[in-house]
């Protein structure tokens, strides 16, 4: 179904090699993948799902004093070459470093033509236990989805007469934590220690952690804090929206009381991580203003809410909500769009939504029927997450009470005290330990959600599809379920 290519590449820690294993599923037309370490090379042409492994091995490298391998991913279409990434690898201590792929804020999706290339690297470092001890690479490649419900649903069309309902809508899981950009002006103005005193005023798990780092300098590692924490998305948000995210929850809130005031950052709402600043709800507003005027037959939701924001974090009157909606529909709507509720997103079809022009469903709130648990994503291959998945959806009648359903693919590692301890520690700008999940996740939740969402969730209710690190993959999954919805 649908069209994706998945790869994932681990690279295991050895004495005088590191095996790598890669897996790929492949469904775009004319595309392969060339993976290659020293005197290997794997290429998949074939569509469908592909694991294999590849070594670099100390003897495979010439140099006897250098022991450093390259591994490379190569992606072409129609043997025209779309991009190439790499990284060195050293044989004998599993370090890795070097290349395109050496920090997270450097790994952007790639747009050519009709295709996406979304990746990502984890280095595991030491590879302390629970986190893996394999460094991994994951390569999604998929079609241009900028417009895929104008092209599933198109004017005119039968599909286009079905309810909106009808739709998964693939989610970027906390998109306001994008960048470090809040949070480094924070802790250039304010400092390390008053930044992580205030989180650990407001957040136990940073507490429990701090007080086991007990002899690290807090001002130093605040921003491995932060990092290893809250951020969950490498992608502009304009990124994020061509991929495909059409769903998003965002909890705007004001900076902490302890931090406010002091001329850190303007004195405005933000999306907030606990008390983690992310992106501006006034730049969120206009950027989904702006992509909703530039493509005429898209429909998003945004649902707004505030769980895990400390009341320290002033959360916005109705009042003030309303003016931030209003300012960002008048100064870039250009009269093109009418905000639209819950009501409009459960009893409108398609149609109907864009001959109102609501394309943009304001929730606040609302009731959702979501598959996440504390215990159940707090997993770093995420067996859990897909073990949980039909005991949620069971309830049917949970369903139908919901507002809508959403499936969290994501892992909340960081909710398991000792990964995001050594996370902490030997943080780097590719040792995240929400990145250490996502290709092991990916390869589990993605291809339940392709195979059960369709008969376990109800026809009637709205479908989230919701994960960290948004990527083609997850949206190709949540369009090809919404085609087959559409279908009955």
């Amino acid at each position: 179904m649908g069209s994706f290519l998945v790869a994932l590449v681990e690279f295991p820690h050895f004495a005088s090699s590191c095996l790598s294993e890669a897996s790929c599923l492949i469904g775009v037309p004319d595309i392969s993948i060339e993976l290659s370490v020293p005197k290997q090379t794997i290429t998949r042409r074939d569509q469908g799902f592909w694991s294999g492994t590849l070594e670099v091995e100390a003897r495979n490298i010439d140099s006897f004093f250098n022991k450093k391998g390259r591994f490379t991913f190569k992606v072409f279409h129609r043997g025209n070459q779309i991009t190439e990434q790499w990284i060195d690898v050293n044989a004998l201590t599993g370090n890795a470093s070097g290349g395109t792929m050496e920090s997270i804020a450097e790994t952007p999706s790639i747009f050519h033509d009709n295709f996406i290339i979304s990746y990502g690297l984890y280095e595991a470092g030491p590879g302390h236990e629970p986190l893996p001890n394999q460094h991994q690479c994951y390569v999604t490649v998929t079609q241009n989805y900028t417009n895929w419900i104008t092209n599933l649903a198109p004017p005119g069309s039968d599909f286009e007469k079905k309810p909106f309902h009808r739709l998964v809508l693939p989610s970027a899981h906390d998109v306001g934590m994008n960048s470090m950009e809040s949070s480094a002006a924070l802790l250039r103005k304010v400092g390390g220690a008053v930044v992580s005193t205030m989180l650990t005023r407001t957040d136990d798990k940073v507490c429990r952690v701090v007080d086991k780092l007990s002899g690290y300098p807090i001002e130093l590692i605040a921003p491995n804090i932060i990092y290893s924490l809250s951020i969950t998305q490498k992608d502009s948000l304009e990124s994020m929206l061509r991929i495909g995210a059409r769903y998003f929850e965002f909890r705007p809130a004001r900076l902490h009381s302890s931090i406010r005031g002091r001329d850190a950052l303007p004195d405005k709402l933000y999306f907030m991580h606990s008390a983690i600043p992310g992106m501006g709800y006034d730049t969120f507003l206009e950027g989904i203003v702006k992509f909703l005027r530039a493509n005429k037959n898209e429909i998003i939701v945004v649902q707004l809410r505030w769980d895990g924001v400390p009341f320290d974090c002033a959360h916005p009157s109705s009042e003030e909500k309303k003016q931030y909606l209003e300012k960002a529909i008048r100064d870039h709507a250009g009269g093109e769009i009418n905000v639209g509720n819950l009501d409009d997103m459960k009893h409108r079809t398609i149609s109907e939504l864009r001959r109102d022009k609501k394309r943009l469903l304001m929730l606040d709130s609302v009731d959702t029927l979501s598959t996440y648990t504390d215990d159940g994503n707090a997993t770093i291959n995420g067996q859990s997450i897909v073990d949980a998945f039909p005991r949620v959806l069971e309830d049917r009648g949970a369903q139908r009470r919901a507002g809508f359903v959403l499936i969290q693919c994501q892992a909340t590692a960081t909710n398991i005290q000792k990964a995001l301890l050594h996370s902490i520690k030997d943080a780097g700008v590719t040792t995240s330990v929400l990145l250490a999940t996502k290709g092991l996740c990916d390869h589990k939740t993605l291809p339940w959600c392709r195979d059960n969402v369709v008969d376990r969730c109800e026809l009637g209710k709205t479908v989230v599809l919701m994960n960290d690190w948004l990527d083609g993959a997850t949206v190709d999954v949540a369009v090809g379920l919404s085609r087959r919805r559409l279908a009955k």
